[in-house]
């Protein structure tokens, strides 16, 4: 069993929690992720299965894709609707006007620097923030490096912004942004930009890379398909995983080479020195994912996936 799953993750459950989920189901020992949800949060999961959890390297730094409702009233602990107000709500003026959302989420688009939260999965010498978060403790963090290429308004049934009634406002957005940003403090720092506390209300993750929610298997589904030995149809082959790499088809006896890790010659390539390089034999089987080497004019193989 090898290749990669795109799992419509529920909320209420871990990233971890859907792992042990598909090795249940699968009865397979070798399953990773290639990038954690929270537990609140839904959408696209990618699983990776079989020999082809050594792929995750090359997926990981994928741009994402996320519809979110920002709620503007109040900032919570957290940054979502898990954690402890920090102000009461109520305290949100009802006169923005649509420049002044444009505005605040034109300023917040682009390469712009976020401090990671102390309720996150990063570790800071060796430590995870979120652990240090729920003793009480909060630590200097350092600013980290992200792009917002999308943050626009959506209008659900032509509505700008719904009116909670109790002072609050839930205000619905699209992002598209490259990995490692959180997007809690997006919520956060637009609620900022209009003098308001705000948090993330709902998260749901749309697109990891080419991979979207309309091509997602909820964990029912998945457990359906495998009890149908129909674990094809949801199944993505590891060199369709990588489709965003170039490739090269390979001749038998160099094949061979890559499957034991040697370097094999490919004449002229049309890549760039450093390049990913997916590595296919004849019969269309990935076999590895090579380093191309410009000046030798070789690829090197960095991660065999088929050794047969």
């Amino acid at each position: 069993m090898n290749g990669l799953l795109v799992i419509d993750k529920p909320a209420g459950l871990t990233s971890h929690d859907v792992i042990s989920r598909v090795r249940h189901t699968l009865h397979e020992r070798r399953i990773g992720h290639t990038g954690t949800l929270d537990p609140f949060a839904t959408g696209v999961l990618l699983v990776l299965v079989g020999r082809s959890t050594r792929l995750a390297q090359f997926l990981s730094g994928d741009d994402k894709q996320y519809e979110a409702i920002i709620r503007l009233g109040y900032a919570t602990t957290t940054g979502d609707r898990t954690g402890d107000p920090l102000s009461p709500p109520g305290q949100a003026t009802r006169n923005w006007s649509e420049d002044d959302i444009e505005s605040a989420l034109t300023s917040l688009r682009g390469n712009i620097d976020q401090v990671p939260p102390m309720y996150s999965a990063k570790k800071v010498a060796g430590r995870k923030l979120y652990e240090l978060a729920r003793r009480g403790e909060e630590i200097e963090r350092k600013p980290v490096h992200v792009c917002i290429h999308e943050f626009v308004a959506l209008r659900p049934e032509g509505q700008f912004m719904k009116d909670n009634g109790d002072g609050t406002f839930d205000f619905l957005v699209r992002v598209v942004c490259s990995s490692g940003t959180y997007v809690r403090t997006l919520a956060e720092d637009f609620g900022g930009r209009l003098n308001v506390g705000a948090h993330l209300a709902e998260l749901r993750r749309t697109r990891v890379g080419a991979f979207s929610i309309e091509s997602a298997a909820t964990l029912g589904e998945l457990q359906s398909r495998f009890a149908e030995e129909a674990l094809g149809t949801v199944l993505v082959p590891p060199g369709a995983a990588l489709s965003h790499l170039p490739l090269l088809h390979l001749t038998d006896n160099d094949a061979q080479k890559a499957r034991h890790g040697m370097e094999v010659e490919v004449g002229n390539g049309d890549w760039a020195d450093g390049s990913d390089v997916r590595m296919f034999d004849e019969q269309d089987t990935l076999i590895a994912v090579g380093r191309y080497d410009e000046n030798r004019r070789r690829l090197h193989p960095r991660v065999v996936i088929d050794t047969a």
